[in-house]
C-alpha cells in the first residue's frame, strides 16, 4: 500500500512502516510541511497514496466520502504523543489487513478502529 504520512504525524512511524514493507512518503520529505490541506491532499491523490492524518480538516465524511479518494486514515489519540502515535499505528499496520483499506475511510481511537467502505 502507499502511503502518505501528514506532518503531524512522528518521522519515526515513516521509519518502522518502511522497515515492514510499505511505501511510505512524508510531507516534511517531500517539502510540503506548512502547505495548505488541499494541496497535501492533491499531491496524496494525484499519487494514489493512502494519507495518513491527525487533521480534523479531512474527518468531513461528506467531503472525503469513501470511494472518491485512495484512503484516509484519521488518528484520533486521546494522548498522541510521538511515542504513542508510533506504537498504536505500527500496530495496526502489523495486526490488520490494510490492503483492504483502499479507498476507504478509518478511524482509530486507541481501543476502537472504524473502517468505511466505499
Amino acid at each position: 500500500m502507499k502511503l502518505k504520512l501528514d506532518e503531524n504525524l512522528p518521522l519515526a512511524l515513516a521509519r518502522r512502516l518502511r522497515d515492514s514493507g510499505q511505501d511510505v512518503q512524508t510531507v516534511h520529505e517531500e517539502g510540503l510541511a506548512g502547505h495548505q490541506d488541499s494541496e497535501i491532499w492533491q499531491v496524496a491523490q494525484s499519487e494514489s497514496r493512502f494519507l495518513l492524518t491527525q487533521d480534523l480538516d479531512f474527518s468531513d465524511l461528506r467531503k472525503f466520502m469513501p470511494g472518491t479518494h485512495a484512503g484516509i486514515l484519521l488518528v484520533r489519540l486521546r494522548s498522541p504523543n510521538r511515542r504513542h502515535l508510533t506504537e498504536r499505528i505500527a500496530e495496526l499496520f502489523q495486526e490488520k489487513g490494510v490492503e483492504e483499506w483502499s479507498r476507504c475511510f478509518v478511524i482509530v481511537t486507541e481501543r476502537k478502529l472504524r473502517v468505511l467502505r466505499p
